[in-house]
């Protein structure tokens, strides 16, 4: 039945094209007392031969949403907005592009060694990985289950780190789609939803602490954004129901590095 409703496509890229991803966040952080939503804006451009450099346009616009406390107590307290998260442009092979700084390695020095192609996992898929995840939606329900036995992920989060990369092909989604359904507390919601100028099905993850809705564009079965709510109570402070996640994302195939598509 879900093959039905949830129609899955990929646009062709060549070999010498990139996937372009952009990412609009609303994203939670804190600062001490002080619990926030701060706007992200990522661009991302992915060369189909992984070898080639990747580059990411990251920056925060300057808008949040304080849930607990103030912008002026938190300033006071020392707060900075570009501690959030690291802003600018990056590029790297294999999308790697903290390696040298993780390592605490300074790139002036000329001891950078080569970036590794990655291993593959569900938070960061290459197509090795990806290929060799099962086509049957039981068994990658399966797969899912053994790779998360504990309490820190879960199948459905690990799933939807994938989605998010938008580097799962159209015929896994749509296996990765239905695998889903058969966890607890899945379902997908009887009507889409309008995610700015599209039609998007939502795929609800309602279990646990959080309440996750996977936003899946009508068109082609790609990932389309997410938004999670809290379903308690959390301990620092803020109620049920409150807003801690949201994102919208569009791709697109551009022929050279650091080119948007038209429009």
């Amino acid at each position: 039945m879900l093959d039905s409703v949830i129609a899955t496509s990929d646009e062709p890229m060549g070999p010498d094209q990139y996937r372009f991803v952009a990412t609009d966040a609303w994203w939670l952080g804190s600062f001490g007392a002080h619990q926030h939503l701060t706007e992200h804006r990522l661009r991302i451009w992915i060369p189909a031969r992984p070898e080639r450099d990747w580059m990411l346009d990251r920056e925060l616009t300057g808008r949040q949403r304080w849930l607990t406390g103030s912008a002026e107590r938190a300033r006071d307290d020392g707060f900075e907005l570009h501690d959030v998260a690291p802003t600018g442009v990056f590029r790297a092979p294999y999308g790697e592009f903290h390696a040298a700084r993780d390592a605490g390695i300074d790139e002036a020095d000329g001891c950078v060694e080569p970036v590794r192609r990655r291993r593959g996992s569900w938070q960061a898929p290459t197509a090795e990985f990806l290929a060799r995840l099962p086509r049957d939606p039981v068994a990658l329900l399966a797969r899912l289950e053994a790779d998360h036995p504990g309490r820190w992920t879960s199948p459905f989060s690990s799933a939807v780190d994938a989605l998010r990369t938008c580097l799962v092909p159209a015929e896994l989604r749509g296996v990765l789609y239905r695998a889903l359904t058969g966890l607890h507390g899945v379902h997908l919601e009887p009507e889409p939803v309008e995610v700015g100028d599209r039609a998007c099905l939502v795929l609800v993850h309602d279990a646990g602490r959080t309440r996750t809705e996977l936003r899946i564009d009508k068109a082609d079965g790609q990932f389309a954004g997410e938004r999670d709510t809290l379903r308690t109570d959390s301990r620092c402070g803020l109620p049920a129901h409150t807003l801690i996640g949201e994102t919208a994302v569009h791709t697109a195939v551009v022929d050279e590095l650091g080119v948007h598509p038209p429009g």
